[in-house]
């Protein structure tokens, strides 16, 4: 049988299925994947994450996981972002998360796991949100791509660390989902509020600039709208419902940005205009940039050979339609190129962009995946039509043994990439278990970070007892502070609201939040061989001073090659050693005379 021909046949079924409003029983959607065996598959991939994978971007520790630690706990490192004087973090975004991880406190032993149960809240959201778009690619254009695409978010490294990060990207990653999902499936007539309200509170409580993604789908509707001589006021009205779906989760945000920081404050408005009107020594380019390249290279990282897909999918879907006149997806062309375009776009804003990183990507991520899926169907089309020149006589088992090795070989490489990243880095998440032994701390405890200050994963890391400090190191940036513990004046959380010293929004050093590293009981430290001491960073692991209470293998990357990096290799004699791992320790260090 033609490698096609299945996948029209189930595609017929699904547009007959969603056309025919006169039957009293449509035919139901044939789906490659129950939805039940779907959602299994992504929570799994996603729970595993949530379990193991590592901190990647220090952001996630001190202006997610550190705010959401003082709200549970009532201390924490407080960012400049958080100063009442900048407001630029979202607090109704932390209160959404510290409700369950407030429920898992009353159950857990410990706060470490209040870290991995909220984690794992945040998988099984990412997981319905996939699931519900992968129902609507299957019903609305093809069972074949809803597969293709369920493949790519199971198994890619991109989606396994933004499937349980916890970042306002990866939240707007889940409301892109869900707005694409409206507003591709229009079975019952357009969801263009829902679409709208989607996209919207992606923007609101995740991140501002999100909501570019939304553009395609109204310039198609428009247009849809005003060429068929539709009803322009439902239009319209089906917008506003939308935009009023919008406003309400704006002045619920509004409330409770204004309860935390005793002000009333539109917070989106002012990441935006941080990061666009900032000015002279301001933005976000203060913090670093980027080649033009960047994404282009970390996307090939986390998606292989489905990122090289998702870019020629647009080029290739056109030129099969109005070249080769095969039908695609179950859609018209126009549709198909709105389903595509938000891929692009949001690729094209973002590369422009001198700051860049890898977090600014995941809300494209499911448009990525789409893209990916429907170029990789239309080239199964190409090469399973009987009609084609090419591949028109060779037998449809040989197409498939040809096609298969490269569905491996995606796979392969991206769960190779996920077990390099997970054993190589994953000690600072591991290093700490000392410390929840009741006999090892004591009030007054503190663990200091140097060099490793942006490893810590979390307070949630530490004992009550025990408060993270820093000590002076090579880096001369504005390290976080610490939220006002005290009681004080008319209202709770005063650490919210009390302006903090010593913050500015210039990345300017700020000597005072330091302390001397006498003062500490603990020290979290790494040494990799061949590492030379600095004024500021001495080998405090070779210092006969320190105690060792544990040390864990950590990938020295200066020493190890580019592949080795790049993937999980084994550490075995048969591996060429340019092409092996080189290891140093990351580790908890105790004071002698502490």
């Amino acid at each position: 049988m033609d490698p096609d021909s299945e996948g029209h046949k189930d595609g017929g079924a699904s547009a007959k299925g969603t056309q025919s409003r006169t039957s009293p029983k449509p035919a139901p959607t044939r789906f490659y994947l129950p939805l039940n065996i779907a959602f299994y598959l992504c929570f799994a991939s996603h729970l595993l994450a949530a379990l193991y994978a590592p901190i990647q971007d220090c952001d996630e520790t001190f202006n997610y996981w550190e705010p959401l630690h003082y709200l549970t706990h009532g201390y924490g490192l407080q960012t400049w972002e958080y100063s009442p004087e900048f407001s630029i973090r979202s607090w109704a975004y932390i209160v959404i998360h510290a409700i369950p991880a407030k429920i898992a406190g009353f159950v857990g032993r410990d706060k470490t796991f209040e870290f991995y149960a909220l984690r794992v809240v945040l998988a099984f959201v990412c997981a319905a949100t996939e699931v519900r778009l992968y129902s609507a690619i299957s019903r609305v254009l093809n069972p074949r791509i809803g597969v293709i695409f369920l493949m790519i978010v199971a198994f890619s490294p991109g989606f396994f660390y933004a499937s349980s990060a916890f970042v306002p990207s990866s939240f707007a990653m889940y409301t892109s989902a869900l707005g694409l999902t409206s507003f591709m499936d229009w079975h019952g007539g357009p969801r263009t509020a829902s679409g709208i309200m989607w996209f919207g509170i992606g923007a609101l409580l995740g991140w501002p600039f999100a909501g570019a993604l939304i553009i395609p789908f109204v310039i198609e509707e428009w247009v849809t709208t005003l060429v068929s001589q539709a009803d322009v006021f439902e239009t319209f009205r089906r917008y506003l419902d939308g935009i009023v779906r919008c406003l309400i989760a704006l002045a619920l945000q509004v409330g409770i940005d204004a309860f935390f920081f005793h002000s009333p404050v539109i917070v989106p408005w002012r990441i935006v205009a941080y990061n666009v009107f900032g000015g002279k020594d301001r933005g976000p380019d203060i913090f670093g940039t980027e080649p033009w390249d960047y994404y282009f290279r970390n996307l090939l990282l986390n998606f292989n050979l489905w990122f090289l897909l998702a870019l020629v999918a647009g080029p290739l879907h056109l030129v099969q339609c109005l070249i080769f006149k095969q039908q695609i997806t179950n859609q018209p062309l126009i549709r198909t190129l709105t389903f595509l375009s938000p891929f692009y776009l949001w690729l094209s804003i973002f590369t422009l962009q001198p700051h860049k990183e890898e977090r600014f990507m995941f809300p494209a991520y499911p448009f990525l995946a789409l893209n990916a899926a429907i170029a990789f169907h239309s080239l199964l089309i190409w090469v399973g039509s009987p009609n084609s020149i090419i591949f028109g006589r060779i037998p449809a088992k040989i197409k498939l043994a040809a096609v298969l090795p490269f569905v491996f070989l995606a796979i392969n490489i991206g769960l190779l990439r996920i077990i390099g990243t997970v054993t190589a880095y994953r000690a600072p998440l591991q290093v700490y278990d000392p410390l929840q032994r009741s006999t090892v701390t004591q009030n007054g405890s503190t663990v200091c970070f140097g060099k490793e200050w942006y490893r810590l994963p979390s307070s949630h890391f530490l004992p009550d007892p025990i408060h993270a400090k820093f000590i002076k190191s090579e880096f001369d940036g504005l390290l976080p502070g610490e939220y006002h513990e005290g009681k004080v004046g008319f209202g709770l959380f005063p650490g919210t609201w009390l302006m903090p010293s010593g913050m500015n929004d210039r990345n300017e050093e700020d000597m005072g939040k330091y302390i001397d590293v006498q003062h500490c009981t603990y020290l979290v430290d790494s040494y990799m061989p061949g590492m030379k001491a600095t004024e500021h960073e001495p080998l405090y692991a070779l210092d006969g001073n320190w105690e060792r209470v544990i040390c864990l293998p950590f990938l020295d990357a200066s020493r190890t090659g580019l592949i080795a990096r790049t993937i999980w290799l084994p550490d075995l004699p048969l591996i060429p050693e340019r092409y092996r791992r080189h290891w140093g320790e990351h580790c908890l260090l105790r004071r002698k005379d502490a």
